[in-house]
């Protein structure tokens, strides 16, 4: 069918016919395609519902939510602290050093009284040092001390100065004492500014359950009070630093080509609005570029296409490459876009439905590998651009590497039924895919307790079982509508009640049962190689059907006791009528609309082989006669097929006409022939090789010595005719 086609276009075309498919499967691809692709208009609104599912046209960085997160991160962070644990030491030493002045301040004084009362008269009153000399006198040490001691005197009130100095040497000795524990403890722990207070009021807290007097308790007050200070301090320069780390290890969000902006159904809330109006959605069409990476990539498969198809010589051979190819592809991007309809969000594993491994398994039986190839590349460049809507999700990549690993791996089976290579072809096709399935589920981490992940896995297999399936059940109609001599077509020919072969049987008999006898041989003998045994059989059915024309000049059509033709011709007359039934029977078979190859085997059964008998006859006659005079118009075989039946149809005759046939007889005949065949290089262009020329040798012995056991003629020959008279006498 597509032969006839391609035939039909070729014919009315002419050499428009390839730029005409290459259009047409552009237009196809194009068509098919350009839903998923084209730009569509966008104009939303907060609070409108989205209609279908709004997805990023690209991948773009979110700012305003990266800065919150950043904002966030950066608050997170805890500030470093750092304990100065020598400011314990200060504090001891500044309040020791202060009852030291104190206490200096006191004895100076008192000693400085003592003198005057000592040189004072009798009647003479010396009146008591007062607490605000002491008090002025204890400021007056203050000068040979450290800026920073002073400071912390300076922040004790006046009370205290005035209060202490009324107490005595224990009291003030009792009071330091005190002072000094309650500070050392509070100190020794780590005091921030927020908790200062706090430490101070756990300090005055105890200071009640002193055995102190109340002056005494208001002294230690002060000095609990100024004494406990912060000691944990903030390090803002390192609090910055982490914060500033923190900042910069929180990762950009990101709206990624092909994220759900919002789905179908729901509504535009702000927070949407403000990433669609960020990747430019809102009241604007899509992006034009999908739609030109579209357009370049189907220009790129049909430059491939057609710097592939230079590989043949022939115009019509490349049109016929690239329909097959074009028509093959269409199909399956067809059947793709047909999947693609049902995937949702909900079942976005419908497309694992489709038979990715069904283009490249056909193109690589009919045409070759690498068309096979090519289309298992293509057909994932397509589901790109098919599957857009899926950019950005997981389940594109599951859907992309399924249908690429499914249609490489088709291009590793033999080029021969999917039926004939069983278990291998199972594993390439159904168990292989299926487990890189597997692979890519655990890579998306899916659980296989979800149903959803089972679902993925049933419909790989089922894209991957229907694959073969198709293949297998679809090949002999394939082969139908683009080989002339498909098992179909060669199923009709080996049929009895073929009108060629009741012809044949009907006016040359003889014909007819050394045809079948040529067939058997040929056929075992094809298949012991390998090769097309079917083809094989058909083909030496109607091989000499070109004798029904003149089927009395072949002996063994003659009927009983009739004197052969031949003796009453001249060797240059029964040359050509012998000729005639290789040239008559192809003519035959071409109106019959028969295989080429069925054809070309009956062209070439005998070769350029010589009719020796007749040039010897003709030699007697005329010394000047040449052998090329009387060989067959040929070509010589061009096909293992051809060149067995070659030697298969002269083996079979003049075994059948052997006297006493023996098995030794047989082997010597058969050999010596093959071998005549060889030297006179009637094989040379068959493609047979010595090793493939021995199994047949020694097939075709097999089958001549199971049939000819004993000395049998053709059914109507004389000796035959004679037997019976006999048989019929006693």
């Amino acid at each position: 069918m597509l032969n006839k086609t391609l035939q039909h276009l070729q014919k009315k075309l002419g050499k428009a016919a390839l730029p005409f498919l290459l259009f047409l499967f552009f237009i196809v691809v194009c068509g098919v395609t350009f839903s998923s692709v084209k730009q569509k208009a966008s104009d939303f609104r907060e609070g409108q519902v989205a209609e279908e599912s709004i997805r990023a046209n690209k991948t773009i960085e979110n700012t305003e939510e990266t800065e919150q997160k950043r904002k966030l991160a950066a608050e997170a962070v805890t500030p470093e602290y750092t304990y100065q644990k020598d400011l314990v030491d200060e504090q001891n030493n500044r309040i020791k050093q202060l009852f030291d002045l104190i206490s200096k301040t006191n004895e100076s004084i008192d000693k400085a009284y003592k003198d005057k009362v000592d040189k004072a008269k009798e009647d003479e009153n010396i009146p008591k040092p007062t607490t605000d000399e002491r008090i002025a006198a204890l400021k007056k040490n203050f000068e040979n001390i450290n800026a920073e001691n002073v400071a912390f005197y300076q922040k004790l009130p006046n009370n205290f100065y005035s209060t202490i100095f009324e107490l005595t040497a224990d009291e003030i000795a009792t009071v330091r004492d005190e002072s000094l524990k309650l500070i050392d403890e509070q100190m020794n722990k780590q005091v921030r500014e927020s908790e200062l207070e706090a430490f101070k009021q756990e300090a005055e807290d105890q200071i009640q359950y002193l055995d102190v007097s109340a002056q005494q308790q208001q002294v230690i007050h002060y000095l609990v009070d100024q004494g406990i200070v912060v000691n944990d301090v903030l390090n803002e320069k390192k609090t910055e630093e982490l914060r500033q780390s923190a900042r910069e290890a929180v990762q950009p969000v990101m709206i990624f080509q092909g994220e759900i902006i919002v789905r179908e159904g729901n509504q535009i809330d702000a927070a949407a609005m403000k990433k669609l109006e960020l990747l430019g959605l809102t009241n604007q069409t899509t992006s034009i570029f999908p739609l030109v990476a579209m357009i370049m990539a189907v220009l790129l498969q049909i430059v491939v296409l057609v710097y592939n198809s230079l590989q043949f010589q022939g115009a019509g051979k490349r049109t016929e490459y690239v329909l097959f190819y074009v028509t093959a592809m269409s199909i399956s991007i067809i059947l793709m876009k047909f999947f693609q309809l049902f995937q949702t969000e909900q079942a976005a594993y419908i497309p694992l439905f489709y038979p990715a491994a069904f283009a490249p398994l056909v193109l690589n039986f009919f045409l070759n590998r690498r068309a096979g190839i090519m289309a298992a590349l293509f057909q994932g460049v397509s589901a790109l651009f098919i599957f857009y809507d899926s950019i950005g999700t997981n389940f594109l990549t599951v859907i992309l590497m399924s249908y690429l690993f499914s249609g490489l791996l088709a291009t590793i089976l033999k080029r021969q039924r999917v039926s004939e290579q069983g278990l291998s072809a199972v594993m390439w096709v159904v168990v292989f895919p299926l487990l890189m399935d597997v692979i890519l589920i655990v890579y998306q981490g899916m659980s296989f307790s979800d149903g959803t992940t089972w679902l993925t896995l049933v419909c790989g297999f089922t894209g991957a079982l229907l694959s073969f399936l198709l293949t297998m059940g679809l090949h002999p109609y394939i082969e139908l509508m683009v080989n002339d001599d498909s098992v179909i077509v060669l199923n009709e020919l080996s049929n009895p009640n073929h009108p060629l072969l009741k012809q044949l049987l009907e006016e040359a008999p003889g014909t007819y049962h050394h045809s079948m006898m040529v067939a058997n041989l040929s056929a075992n003998a094809v298949a012991e190689i390998g090769g097309r045994s079917l083809l094989t059989r058909v083909a030496c059915y109607y091989h000499d059907i070109g004798k029904i024309k003149h089927a009395s000049f072949f002996v063994e059509n003659l009927p009983s006791g009739a004197e052969n033709p031949h003796n009453f011709l001249l060797p240059e007359d029964s040359k050509q009528i012998i000729f005639g039934h290789v040239t008559d029977g192809a003519k035959i078979l071409e109106e019959y609309n028969m295989p080429q190859m069925v054809i070309d085997i009956c062209r070439q059964h005998h070769g350029t082989t010589l009719m020796r008998y007749f040039y010897i006859k003709a030699k007697e006659r005329n010394p000047e006669v040449t052998e090329s005079q009387f060989r067959y118009p040929g070509p010589k075989p061009q096909t293992r097929e051809a060149g067995i039946v070659n030697i298969a149809d002269s083996c079979e005759a003049a075994v059948r006409a052997m006297d006493h046939p023996t098995g030794e007889k047989i082997e010597s005949f058969v050999h010596n022939l093959i071998e005549e065949r060889i030297s006179d290089g009637q094989l040379d262009d068959s493609g047979l090789t010595l090793k493939e020329i021995r199994k047949v040798e020694k097939s075709l012995i097999s089958g001549l010595s199971s049939t000819f056991h004993s000395r049998i003629k053709y059914p109507k020959m004389k000796t035959e005719a004679e037997k019976l008279k006999e048989e019929q006498a006693q």
